[in-house]
């Protein structure tokens, strides 16, 4: 498509006259200049998104420098040795939280996001931790409202449209689409906080949420003015963007219809002279004209050949005629294609003039959707809401030795936790054996039974005296994942992440959290092991503050035995004096003796089972752990009399002989610490059983009048509705006999009035209560059960029982009802008469294999059924009559109305008396007659008519 350059001024702009309110309410600032100008060069129709503008906006509000920049420490810089120290600072804590692997835990988050700013920020590891207690704490409470939101937020339809803004304010001309993407993600953030404003109601659940949107823009006005201007969906300027657009629009529309008429007709004369072999208008160049044979183009004199075929035997001709007119439509293209450069322009520096309020509403959203998310995985894993303490800005007058500093119970690491919960975020089941869907496999068998065994949890309990834990204990007994937990939780409590522990966790705000794990030897920079971990530690020391928490592992490892010792515990004395905490692992047994004389320091160990040589992943606190290495040595195998020289070795290194009474010291009492926490174990169980049967006690009591008042308003409700079958049946048969009244004679008269008497004393009588439910109360009282008796029991739904076992003293009685045995009460259960009648108008129960009759006519019940007939009501859907037929044409029609009558439906026979051929031969087949449970020969209320009950 041709290139074409044009040059617009736009003055008052004609299309915002058709939106006066977007004008008039719009502030000066945000409302386009008076003065626009847009300059297009080069631009193709088809790519016009693709292509740049240069405008100069009047008025547009500059951008401050500090909103884009990124959100650093508030560390006050006064010279250059401050800002080495932030460098310093900010390298070792990007370290800390690469070690303590935080990007994992970040990506875990990630799964939880709906949006694709948020993936990215969360997939990146850079999840936004609280600077200051305060915004730590504004975290938590976000994330403990998004855990009580009924259902997901909707952040459909939100995009990234920062870079979008970006271009529109760097003079960048928007096309369509991204305008469209503006116009979406507007109302979609809209549509979020009137979701948040729906659930929230009266109750401030959610106002943490609310909080974080309740200062935006939503721009109202620019989405209503892109919506108004451009057809999303088809992704075109509409004809309503300015009356100038619509003009010329209308025009070609006019100017079209012409020429299209025109070369039709020209097409045609040239088909109808032999110029071609079938009429043919198209367009060549952006002109409209006709195909026409090489061999005619003399049957177009003057007109301008435009192109040919590839094998040059068509011509594609413009005609004279059609020239002014296809001038004209070339003409209003290009004014159209200008009028809608102009209008997206228009849009694109309302774009720019909003940029500040689109960029901070998109870092809300971005906001919420990571609360959200928190919210959603602290449900996940089964997170608890941590708790900062003030021990570190208390006086130290207000502060005792034995106050917890840290108080996690149960706490598990997140990474370990994941796979006893499933591969995020497809998870079903618990328990032990977890069904795990595998994420990203597209073969369809993506699931598979996994039984994963759930992780040790640790417990932490630091007292605010102390400010060095030295853990001990063997390799692999889990003194560094124990470390890491300490120090992930710590991160994720500043980061508004809930943590996978019991109870209420606590622990300080720690304003920095650094680390020494792991192995820095580089070869690059000429470092040992050893001189990997001092450089680090000298790092450390270096940025510490009062409220910062240190981790080191192997402290003092990869030197002399004794220098090590010696310059780890100058170490440790120096972060007890100038940091909040400091956790060290280590094997040696000097720094676990640094307690005996600093109340500051504390012991931890890990637990070991000398029986199976097993670490147990238990820290035991206030005890000093032993490496094992001899007992491990030994049930390797080594060789026993390297194993008796090495023994003798430690002998002579302990002169005191006392590390075998300190081994049998710890084994009781780690037997005694067991004993007793499994008595804890029991009695808290049963303390917990004793509150969950109080409590289920309690609600019982207080729902007995709820239950009550529904019970009698259900059986409320069952007699109105009773009442309301009983009147639609009763003015059924009113209906039906005022109908069949009006043509019926003197002699039919009687019979119509006993049909109806009939029919409307069959619907008092199902209606009617039973007699032996009325005298119930007096009869079960009186009578006393005997072996083989019938009895109707209470609670299996009037269902007959069969009394296999005399009455005890109690008054209990054994019934046998089929297969099942039960014991009854007496009051409970009521005798079945031996001389019950059966009726026409009474529901038949439990008829098994007995014979009844009716005035002399047999009925046969089937022995297994157990039906329930509605009320004998006679209609003329139910009643065939067989009168003045012969035998043989009553027997065809009768058995063809029992087989197309409904299930547990009454069929009317009626057969007249006559010789009593016909009736006799419908008696004969309702007895024989598979279908039919019984019947009932006429009676003075149904003359001349036999009432059939069908299966």
């Amino acid at each position: 498509m041709e290139a074409f350059n044009c040059s617009i001024r736009v003055n008052k702009p004609s299309y915002l006259f058709f939106f006066p309110d977007f004008a008039a309410s719009a502030s000066p600032k945000s409302r386009v200049p008076k003065s626009t100008s847009v300059q297009v060069s080069n631009f193709a129709s088809s790519t016009d998104q693709n292509n740049r503008v240069s405008r100069a906006f009047e008025g547009k509000p500059k951008l401050s420098a500090a909103s884009h920049e990124p959100r650093k420490s508030k560390i006050e810089v006064k010279s250059a040795a401050d800002a080495e120290r932030i460098r310093v600072c900010e390298e070792l804590q990007r370290e800390a939280e690469e070690t303590l692997e935080w990007s994992s835990v970040c990506s875990q988050v990630s799964a939880f996001v709906s949006t694709s700013a948020s993936r990215a920020l969360c997939q990146s590891g850079k999840l936004p931790i609280g600077r200051d207690r305060e915004e730590s704490e504004k975290l938590l409470d976000q994330t403990a409202a998004a855990m009580l939101l009924p259902r997901p937020l909707d952040f459909s339809g939100i995009d990234d449209v920062s870079e979008i803004v970006r271009s529109a304010a760097g003079g960048e001309l928007l096309g369509m689409r991204e305008l469209c993407a503006i116009e979406r993600s507007l109302r979609s953030a809209r549509r979020v906080f009137e979701q948040l404003e729906q659930a929230d109601g009266t109750f401030d659940r959610f106002s943490p949420l609310l909080e974080i949107l309740q200062d935006c823009d939503f721009l109202v006005e620019l989405a209503s003015q892109i919506e108004f201007c451009i057809d999303c969906k088809l992704s075109i300027v509409l004809d309503r963007a300015s009356t100038k657009l619509g003009s010329i629009r209308s025009k070609r529309r006019k100017n079209m219809d012409k020429l299209e008429s025109l070369l039709k007709e020209v097409s045609m004369k040239v088909f109808q002279s032999g110029g071609i072999d079938s009429p043919l208008v198209t367009r060549r160049r952006s002109r409209m004209c006709i195909g026409i044979k090489a061999s005619h183009k003399s049957l177009l004199p003057e007109g301008i050949i435009l192109s040919s075929s590839s094998s040059g035997a068509t011509y594609f001709i413009e005609p004279r005629d059609a020239i002014e007119l296809n001038n004209m439509e070339v003409k209003l293209f290009n004014d159209e294609k200008a009028e809608e450069l102009a209008i997206l322009g228009f849009l694109t520096s309302e774009v720019a003039c909003a940029e500040t309020k689109i960029k901070h509403l998109m870092e809300k959203i971005l906001e919420l959707d990571l609360a959200a998310a928190r919210g959603a995985y602290a449900l996940w894993m089964g997170g608890v809401r941590p708790n900062f303490n003030w021990a570190q800005e208390k006086s130290k007058s207000a502060i005792t030795g034995d106050t917890p500093s840290v108080d996690i119970k149960s706490i598990v690491h997140p990474l370990l936790l994941a796979p006893s919960l499933g591969r995020l975020p497809f998870v079903s089941g618990k328990g032990e054996n977890v069904k795990v869907s595998t994420k990203g496999n597209m073969s369809g068998e993506s699931e598979e039974f996994v039984q994963v065994e759930k992780p040790v949890p640790v417990d932490f309990k630091i007292k605010n005296s102390t400010k060095v834990v030295v853990i001990s204990g063997p390799n692999t007994g889990g003194k560094t994942a124990s470390m890491k937990t300490l120090g992930l939780a710590s991160l994720m409590s500043k980061a508004g992440i809930f943590l996978s522990a019991k109870d209420k966790p606590q622990l300080p705000w720690f304003d920095q959290i650094l680390a020494d794990i792991g192995d820095h030897q580089s070869l690059e920079h000429n470092l040992s092991t050893f001189s990997g971990h001092i450089s680090r530690i000298c790092k450390i020391t270096e940025v510490t503050s009062k409220n910062s928490l240190v981790l080191i592992d192997e402290i003092g490892s990869g030197t002399d035995p004794s220098e090590g010792v010696a310059l780890s515990t100058s170490i440790l004395q120096h972060l007890a004096d100038n940091v909040n905490l400091a956790v060290v692992t280590t094997h040696y047994a000097d720094l676990s003796r640094l307690k005996s004389g600093d109340s500051r320091f504390e012991n931890a160990a890990m637990e070991f089972c000398l029986q199976t040589l097993q670490p147990t992943f238990n820290v035991l606190w206030g005890s000093t752990g032993n490496s094992n290495a001899l007992n491990i040595a030994k049930s390797i195998g080594f060789d026993q009399k390297v194993l008796g020289r090495a023994e003798e070795w430690i002998k002579k290194l302990e002169p005191d002989k006392e590390s075998e009474r300190q081994g049998s010291l710890y084994q009781s009492l780690l037997e005694e610490r067991k004993l007793l926490e499994i008595q804890a174990n029991e009695a808290a169980f049963v303390l917990e059983e004793v509150k969950k049967l109080h409590f289920e006690i309690q609600s019982e009591a207080e729902d007995v009048d709820k239950r009550v008042e529904a019970l009698k308003a259900k059986e409320a409700q069952l007699v109105r509705q009773e009442l309301q079958t009983v009147k639609s049946q009763m003015d059924s048969i009113i209906k039906e006999f005022e109908s069949r009244l009006q043509s019926a004679n003197r002699d039919q008269f009687s019979s119509l009035m006993r049909e109806s008497e009939a029919a409307i004393a069959s619907v008092v009588a199902a209606h009617c209560p039973k007699d032996d439910m009325l005298n119930e109360s007096t009869s079960t009282n009186s009578y006393l059960p005997q072996i083989g008796d019938q009895v109707y029991v209470k609670g299996l739904g009037d269902k007959v029982a069969t009394v296999v076992e005399a009455p005890a003293e109690d008054g209990i009685t054994i019934v046998q009802y089929g297969k099942i045995k039960v014991r009854v009460k007496r009051n409970d259960m009521k005798l079945v008469q031996s001389n019950m009648k059966t009726g026409g108008n009474n529901s038949p129960s439990q008829l098994r294999g007995q014979i009844r009759s009716n005035k002399g006519s047999a009925m046969l019940a089937d022995k297994d059924m157990e039906a329930s007939f509605g009320p004998a009501v006679r209609t003329s859907r139910n009643t065939i009559d067989l009168r003045g037929m012969r035998v043989e044409e009553a027997s065809h029609r009768l058995q063809m109305a029992i087989s197309g009558c409904r299930s547990y439906g009454v069929l009317f026979v009626v057969h007249g008396m006559g010789t009593g051929a016909v009736k006799e031969c419908a008696l004969d087949i309702l007895r024989n007659h598979p279908r039919v449970a019984r019947f009932e020969e006429e009676s003075p209320m149904n003359y001349g008519c036999t009432i059939a009950y069908i299966k």
